[in-house]
């Protein structure tokens, strides 16, 4: 057996056998980016309705700066939150910074820009097809916006699985801001390209293997959401 063949069997021992530094990058994974993704929806949902019901001046200035940002780079990101938390930055006296919080902002001011502008072209479709129903009914416009987000779940749903692949895979943002220690912001991908680089392919393996499955994982939930939506409507 080759020495990718062996390295590939050592990981997928790691997996197997949940060895426990392995199981807890894994875990700070997923808790520091399902938190950025739950902020960030809270934050997303609300604004890019707002932004999908509102006419006024310049409108399609911040659309188009709200479209640009969902590639914002998250090495720049991560210097900015860096620069915010630093002991002489305006935050610095919280003492956020490398610590798996930092993270979660940092991720959270990446995907925030996804979660909005995808929310607003679903409220906007939705607002073309329903607006006059809805203004014949008399209806607010925090009315609205709770029934074309609730109409809109399922692709809303899916926006957040974006939301959550972004932020799963990104390494520049939250090491910059995380710094990458062991046992305490160490996640996945820092953790891959670290072990890469130390010639530790096992580890490096393993958590790749993992990443690959949480991307086709969220890959399927996004065709199988899409799949039942357009099945509802059909039906409807």
């Amino acid at each position: 057996m080759g020495e990718f063949g062996q390295a590939l069997v050592n990981a997928a021992t790691l997996i197997v056998e949940f060895d426990r530094d392995f199981i807890g990058i894994v875990g700070l994974s997923l808790r520091v980016s399902l938190t950025a993704v739950l902020f960030a929806c809270a934050l997303g949902f609300p604004l890019g309705a707002v932004l999908a019901l509102s006419r006024f001046p310049g409108r399609g200035a911040v659309v188009a700066g709200l479209n640009a940002l969902m590639g914002l780079p998250p090495v720049v990101v991560g210097l900015v939150v860096f620069l915010l938390l630093s002991r002489s930055g305006p935050f610095g006296v919280l003492g956020l910074l490398f610590t798996p919080t930092a993270m979660i902002i940092a991720q959270t001011i990446l995907v925030t820009p996804i979660i909005a502008a995808l929310t607003r072209q679903t409220v906007e479709d939705l607002w073309s097809e329903y607006g006059e129903h809805l203004h014949s009914l008399g209806a607010t416009r925090a009315d609205t916006i709770g029934t074309l987000l609730w109409d809109g779940r399922f692709s809303l749903t899916t926006t957040a699985l974006a939301g959550f692949g972004r932020a799963i895979a990104e390494v520049g943002a939250v090491m910059i801001v995380g710094g990458n220690i062991d046992s305490v912001t160490r996640v996945m991908t820092t953790a891959i390209a670290l072990e890469t680089s130390k010639g530790n392919l096992e580890m490096a393996l393993g958590l790749g293997i993992v990443l690959l499955v949480l991307a086709l994982a969220v890959n399927g939930a996004s065709q199988l959401i899409g799949t039942n939506a357009m099945r509802r409507a059909a039906q409807a």
